[in-house]
């Protein structure tokens, strides 16, 4: 099956999921600088789950492009992907709402570690498909990358019960070996066909 409609799916969630975030930031009825405060914990969780977003949908995107087509697993394990980012809001707005409390960051970083499962599922079932050989194969390797997240997502589960703020730093730590786009696709792709431009993002 052709690839492009399972791309402009996933987009249209990813953005749904965005907009369904902002709106939980509730604007306050007074005009004064201090009713910002309190929305503070609201604000940052809205900050660090926009970046696990765009983080998310930067390199699905990377990821697509390597490949050339689609069969009905890939649906079932990208629906399954989209199903835990899904979740995003819901303990985005929990975790903001309660000021950062043990059971809601605990939470969120259970979310966090399912997406993070999910986003390999769906990266081995893209490589069953597309063969050994393949640029995404060759590209993805053994993703280490993506098993010391998921690690660091099940032991920040732990940490929250201890010191959520600790929870969160590993949470942003996840954040930032991320933040810059897998380039391994573009490498991969760029050597197998030399004279082709890098992907637009």
């Amino acid at each position: 099956m052709n690839k492009s409609r399972i791309e402009a799916f996933s987009d249209g969630v990813i953005a749904i999921i965005i907009t369904i975030m902002v709106l939980e930031l509730k604007v306050p009825h007074e005009a004064d600088i201090h009713t910002l405060l309190p929305l503070l914990p609201v604000f940052l969780s809205y900050v660090l789950s926009f970046v696990m977003i765009g983080i998310y949908w930067n390199n699905h995107h990377h990821m697509f492009h390597a490949v050339r087509h689609v069969r009905g697993g890939v649906l079932w394990a990208n629906l399954h992907l989209l199903f835990w980012l899904s979740l995003m809001p819901f303990t985005t707005a929990w975790m903001g709402e309660n000021h950062i409390e043990s059971v809601p960051v605990a939470v969120y970083g259970f979310v966090l570690m399912m997406s993070g499962i999910a986003y390999y599922i769906l990266a081995r079932a893209l490589i069953r498909l597309e063969g050994s050989e393949s640029p995404i194969a060759i590209a993805f390797g053994k993703d280490r990358k993506g098993r010391i997240s998921v690690a660091i997502y099940a032991a920040a589960i732990a940490l929250a019960f201890l010191s959520p703020w600790i929870a969160i730093g590993c949470y942003v730590a996840v954040a930032l070996i991320w933040l810059v786009p897998d380039r391994r696709v573009e490498r991969v792709l760029l050597a197998a066909h030399p004279g082709q431009a890098p992907p637009e993002r």
